[in-house]
C-alpha cells in the first residue's frame, strides 16, 4: 500500500503562553509528568534521544530532525527515516497555545496502517490532555500508564 497520506493527526488547545507549551516538549523534566517516564536528555536538533516508559518496559530512540522554538518539533522514530512525529505550535493569544501533533511515514498492509492511525491519534490525544491538565491545573493524570495498566 502506498504510504502518501497515511497519518495521524491530534490537536488541543492549552491554556498556557506558548513559550511554556513548547518547553514542555524540550525538556524532559516537565514532558516526563505527562508522557514518558524517562528520558537521555533535552532534545536538540542533531540529538538521538532515548524516551522509556518504566511502566510498560520500553524505550524508543528518537531522532531530532528539527526544532523552530515556539513553532515546531520534528523527530523521527528510531530507524525508520519515514517514521516521523511533529509538533506544530500556534499562539492564539498571551495565554493560550494550540498544539497540533502529526505523525507520518505509516506503512504495512490497509488493516496494519488502520491499526497505527487509531494508535497513534490515540496515543498523542492521551500526551496532550496529559499535558494540558499538568499545564494548566499542575495534575498529573498518568493517562499513559493507565491507558494499559498491568494486572496485579
Amino acid at each position: 500500500m502506498k504510504t502518501m497520506g497515511n497519518y495521524a493527526e491530534t490537536a488541543m488547545l492549552i491554556r498556557k503562553p506558548i513559550s511554556k507549551v513548547f518547553d514542555a516538549f524540550i525538556h524532559p523534566e516537565i514532558t516526563t509528568k505527562f508522557w514518558f517516564t524517562k528520558s537521555s536528555g533535552k532534545l536538540e536538533v542533531g540529538k538521538t534521544i532515548d524516551w522509556t516508559w518504566e511502566m510498560f518496559d520500553h524505550t524508543a530512540s528518537i531522532h531530532v530532525i528539527s526544532i523552530t522554538p515556539n513553532e515546531n518539533i520534528k523527530i523521527q522514530w528510531g530507524e525508520d527515516k519515514d517514521a516521523i512525529a511533529e509538533w506544530n505550535f500556534k499562539s492564539m493569544g498571551p495565554d493560550k497555545t494550540f498544539v497540533t501533533i502529526t505523525n507520518t511515514g505509516l506503512k504495512g498492509t490497509t488493516d496494519e496502517i488502520m491499526a497505527q492511525i487509531r494508535d497513534a491519534t490515540g496515543g498523542f490525544t492521551w500526551v496532550l490532555a496529559g499535558a494540558k491538565a499538568y499545564m494548566e491545573h499542575n495534575l498529573e493524570l498518568n493517562l499513559i500508564a493507565d491507558r494499559y495498566p498491568k494486572e496485579e
